[in-house]
């Protein structure tokens, strides 16, 4: 599997050129990835820079789906919704549950 995921550190939206902002979706990810290191070593973990074209994304998922986080499976299919993400990360790879 490979996880791919936005540089959750200080990105630039030329919408707003004087603000700094962080994708809160990627930030969460990073969390919890870190949170529980030995549960991800089947993980290749990928910051990609906001700008796009994402071309690692657009290589493996097509132009239409760089939206990050995302979670590329083996099959070469993807999951790129938040709370499906933390799902198969629980499932496929023993991450602890999100509490209610």
């Amino acid at each position: 599997m490979k996880y791919f995921r936005l540089n959750a550190t200080r990105s630039k939206d030329p919408t707003y050129p004087d603000m700094t902002f962080y994708c809160w979706h990627c930030a969460l990810m990073e969390g919890v990835l870190t949170s529980f290191p030995d549960l991800g070593a089947d993980l290749n973990v990928k910051r990609i820079a906001w700008p796009r074209p994402r071309m690692d994304l657009v290589e493996l998922l097509g132009e239409d789906h760089q939206s990050l986080p995302v979670l590329v499976l083996d099959d070469c299919g993807f999951i790129d919704d938040k709370d499906a993400i933390l799902e198969a990360l629980t499932k496929r790879h023993g991450y602890p549950f999100r509490h209610p």
